[in-house]
């Protein structure tokens, strides 16, 4: 009896260590890319334009199509110098926060290579 106690439990710690009861994250939302022809009419009506796909996952994080994942979906709101209205981007992220004047820059705007992320910390994927 003290044998079959003792297999059954080196049985149960073999499933807990090879991960077997670890459910893999499934995609709960899609975000398609904005066909061309709708940008203008999505940004009129201050609907999310977006120009990378991206998913919100089961576990809480999000991924773009190339399998990089991240933490966190921010929408960082603020006015450009010179502009009539306030901008939205919105990024992929495993930073909590990003600081408006760096998401408008690396959102494409930066001529400087240095305003932009790395692809494992932060993705832009829209605009508002």
């Amino acid at each position: 009896m003290k044998k079959m106690i003792r297999a059954a439990f080196v049985l149960c710690l073999l499933f807990a260590l090879s991960g077997c009861g670890k459910k893999e994250a499934t995609v709960v939302k899609t975000y398609a890319a904005t066909d061309v022809l709708d940008v203008e009419k999505e940004m009129e009506t201050g609907r999310e334009v977006t120009m990378v796909p991206y998913y919100e996952m089961s576990d809480g994080t999000w991924q773009i199509e190339d399998g990089h994942s991240y933490k966190y979906r921010l929408e960082v709101s603020g006015r450009m110098n010179a502009a009539e209205s306030d901008s939205t981007f919105i990024y992929l992220s495993n930073q909590e926060s990003i600081p408006f004047d760096q998401a408008w820059k690396a959102s494409g705007l930066s001529s400087n290579m240095d305003d932009y992320f790395d692809e494992a910390d932060a993705k832009f994927v829209g605009m508002k």
